[in-house]
């Protein structure tokens, strides 16, 4: 995970951990698609372009920090066994990058 985040440099690292974050605000909802979101609201809860959520969901998928639920055409996405289980680990990390963009 940390490849992920510290790897990507500025602005990408940013994003995909504000998407992490996101998924894991959403788990906490109840409702019909408790714990995920759909890249359409994802992009629209973080004021990003589709296009780029899209990008950075496949990314994060193809790492097995996230996983998928239902069809294709509006698949939700959740963050994966592993992310759960390691999250107090990916806080750290983040707050890492964080402090490291900071200054």
């Amino acid at each position: 995970m940390t490849r992920l985040q510290s790897g990507s440099a500025g602005p990408r690292g940013q994003l995909r951990a504000t998407a992490l974050v996101a998924l894991r605000e959403q788990r906490r909802r109840p409702g019909p698609r408790e714990g995920g979101r759909n890249a359409q609201q994802l992009a629209e809860l973080l004021d990003l372009d589709y296009t780029s959520i899209r990008h950075h969901l496949r990314v994060l998928l193809k790492n097995q920090v996230v996983v998928t639920s239902g069809p294709r055409y509006g698949q939700v996405y959740f963050l994966s066994p592993a992310t759960e289980s390691h999250w107090d680990d990916l806080e750290r990390i983040l707050e890492k990058f964080r402090k490291k963009n900071e200054g």
